[in-house]
């Protein structure tokens, strides 16, 4: 089932052509790795799925273009991690958390109970009468993971677009953000991530999108990707690949 596409994306930023007649179709149930060089277009596409870039793409959420969805409606079913956080006032972490359940109009006990349990989902529930502005990098984004979790609809499938999610987090967190947004696409959400990572799109990615100046160079499993052919030609260097012994997923060295 296709629960996001978009179509026809032509798009320019300044004097720079980016996106020329750009497609892409977003599954539920899958975890979509989307990687490529700095500047390729990576967060602009995802700023252009939400609209925050206006363009004359046709874009469709579970079948239905995505200017015709009420507000609050697409808000409960297409959530947005962007890349950084403007947010700048001294809240309570848990109060940060709770600004992910603004579009729903449920009762303060449910309210509460998926503020804990999206909390607990990163970790950051022992953080929860901390001050934001006293919390480190990866505290803080972990954070905004868990309010964006709070947000997104628990009965019904639903998109969630994370711009680079792991970017200040230890191995431990990395792994634990992955591990989190594996389950959320088996539950039967779409999942488009951003990241740098290739072992970590490799070991946990369905699909994984190859994107070379607003183009897509590959697009297939991480064993169809990741090769050594194709990563050259993406970042210009020869990346030494091997395989795990246990799974045989490729291993970029």
């Amino acid at each position: 089932m296709s629960a996001l596409i978009i179509q026809h994306l032509s798009l320019t930023l300044g004097a720079r052509p980016l996106f020329s007649d750009f497609s892409l179709s977003l599954a539920a149930g899958e975890l979509t790795v989307l990687l490529g060089p700095n500047g390729c277009g990576k967060s602009t596409l995802l700023k252009a799925l939400t609209g925050e870039l206006a363009s004359s793409a046709t874009i469709t959420l579970f079948g239905r273009p995505t200017s015709q969805w009420p507000s609050r409606a697409r808000a409960q079913r297409l959530v947005v991690l962007p890349q950084s956080s403007s947010l700048s006032f001294d809240f309570l972490a848990r109060e940060v958390v709770e600004l992910g359940r603004l579009p729903w109009s449920t009762a303060p006990a449910i309210n509460r109970q998926r503020v804990e349990s999206s909390m607990r989902a990163l970790d950051v529930w022992p953080l929860r009468d901390a001050r934001y502005l006293h919390l480190s990098g990866g505290e803080r984004q972990r954070l905004h993971f868990a309010r964006v979790l709070c947000q997104l609809d628990t009965h019904q499938p639903g998109v969630l677009l994370l711009d680079e999610p792991t970017s200040a987090l230890d191995p431990g967190h990395q792994h634990q953000t992955l591990r989190l947004a594996k389950q959320l696409a088996g539950a039967g959400h779409a999942v488009l991530m951003v990241l740098h990572d290739l072992n970590l799109a490799s070991r946990y990615a369905d699909r994984v999108l190859l994107m070379q100046q607003g183009r897509l160079l590959a697009d297939g499993t991480p064993r169809e990707t990741l090769t050594a052919a194709l990563l050259h030609r993406l970042y210009g260097a020869g990346p030494e690949l091997w395989h795990h012994p246990q799974d045989g997923r490729p291993l970029v060295v």
